[in-house]
């Protein structure tokens, strides 16, 4: 109340004010946009294409003064081909052969069809018109599951997935990952439908294998608080081939640019999730803030293991202003392969799980210290040992003896780092207590 006596009272001496002074000629205060066209992240001459999908989008730019795309609007026919308006003459383009591949097919125009269909627009094309609801909302607030044929493109809101008993092993892909009432949502599912599409049951080729335990659930996940953490930007989760090589990956980057024609979403603003359910081995770099005995090439040598897709790299910092001891500890008995530089931070070795093996990087020419207290933990220690593939930064500055090696920092090979931490890995991963081994079967 306060708040609008006082905003009256302002107007007031703002419209007696204006009453007193010479009328002055007020410019337009421009408008806002109609439309983000930022999050239209797609070449320029691609520009007429979306616009053809997303006529209201086409509309909004043609009255809006902001539209940096005008020139565009005469070019709305142009389509990608797998629009239900798309008239064949207007669309991206068509395949041009000029043979039959004999027992493929008969002639060239059933070629170019085949072509078009699997590896164009086309594919995109025969995934919408599949596209069929699984589980229906009723009300506002429920989830909804739509997926196309075989469950290899699915798309979902008010999606709930509850990880805290879920299970991983060392297969990429578990196909029991999700048991029923662990992935679901508050919809009416349709359950013949669903388990009638598992002919491509496959991790590579279908979401069967996660989706044959959606369940439908007593509760709407976001709005009865049954989540602790809520994703609302758009989330994509994909199931990557392999990331070793550009060969392997690219698959990878057709498999997502499909997904954005599908979903008519070409934003950035989004979340990529690797899916991925394997037992990854937890590695532990702790970084020094101290003047002496820093790693100095620790970019190059995280980025080494990140190529390794059964690793999964953390580095941290162990200040106790920024980092509570209690996180501290969190962190050390989750980790598996604990490396670090000489010093008192190695100490947390004393919390590893009794699988773990710490790295001492380089022991500083003190040999015992961290190799003592990891026997005396009872888990196994291993240090640099080539020392021609190490790398000081100078002969060390002691305040009073001199030249040390405890005060300097050093560089270390990259290639006898990853050796040195795949031979500790399958230390780790043969360990009888790694919880991630797998069992042999018995005769």
């Amino acid at each position: 109340m306060i708040l609008l006596i006082a905003f009256g009272v302002l107007l007031q001496e703002v419209l007696v004010n204006s009453q007193e002074e010479t009328p002055t000629e007020v410019e337009p205060i421009p408008r806002e946009p109609l439309y983000n066209y930022k999050n239209l992240n797609l070449p320029e001459e691609h520009i007429p294409y979306f616009l053809h999908s997303n006529r209201h989008i086409a509309m909004a730019c043609k009255q809006d003064s902001h539209c940096p795309y005008k020139k565009h609007l005469a070019y709305l026919k142009s389509c990608w081909g797998y629009e239900k308006s798309c008239k064949s003459e207007f669309r991206f383009g068509y395949p041009i052969c000029n043979y039959v591949d004999v027992g493929w097919t008969d002639s060239i125009e059933s070629a170019q069809e085949i072509f078009w269909r699997q590896a164009d627009f086309g594919y995109a094309k025969e995934r919408l018109n599949e596209m069929r609801t699984l589980c229906q909302p009723v009300e506002a607030g429920d989830s909804w599951l739509a997926c196309s044929r075989y469950l290899q493109h699915c798309r979902a809101t008010n999606l709930y997935i509850d990880l805290r008993t879920a299970k991983r092993n060392h297969d990429r892909f578990k196909e029991d990952f999700f048991q029923s009432g662990q992935i679901g949502g508050h919809c009416i599912l349709d359950v013949h439908t669903l388990m009638s599409e598992g002919q491509c049951k496959s991790p590579l080729q279908s979401w069967f294998a996660e989706l044959q335990a959606y369940t439908p659930l007593g509760f709407r996940p976001i709005e009865d608080g049954k989540c602790d953490i809520v994703i609302e930007k758009p989330t994509y989760l994909m199931k990557l081939d392999a990331g070793v090589n550009m060969y392997h990956h690219f698959c990878d980057f057709i498999n997502l640019y499909i997904t954005q024609h599908v979903n008519n979403s070409f934003s950035t603003d989004v979340n990529i999730v690797m899916w991925d359910t394997e037992g990854k081995i937890r590695i532990t770099i702790l970084a020094r803030s101290t003047e002496y005995r820093k790693i100095l090439n620790q970019d190059e040598l995280v980025k080494a293991l990140k190529t390794v897709s059964a690793f999964d790299v953390q580095v941290v910092d162990y200040k106790y202003k920024k980092l509570g001891f209690l996180d501290q500890l969190r962190i050390t008995h989750n980790t598996d392969i604990f490396v670090g530089m000489h010093g008192a931070g190695l100490t947390h070795l004393l919390f590893l799980p009794d699988w773990a093996t710490v790295f001492e990087l380089y022991n500083c020419e003190d040999e015992r210290c961290y190799l003592d207290l990891a026997r005396l933990r009872g888990i196994h220690y291993v240090t640099w040992q080539k020392k021609n593939k190490i790398f000081p930064q100078d002969k060390g500055h002691h305040p009073t003896l001199g030249e040390h090696p405890k005060f300097t920092n050093y560089s270390f090979d990259v290639e006898e780092f990853m050796y040195l931490v795949l031979q500790v890995a399958d230390q780790v991963t043969q360990h009888p207590k790694w919880p991630f081994k797998k069992k042999r079967d018995e005769l």
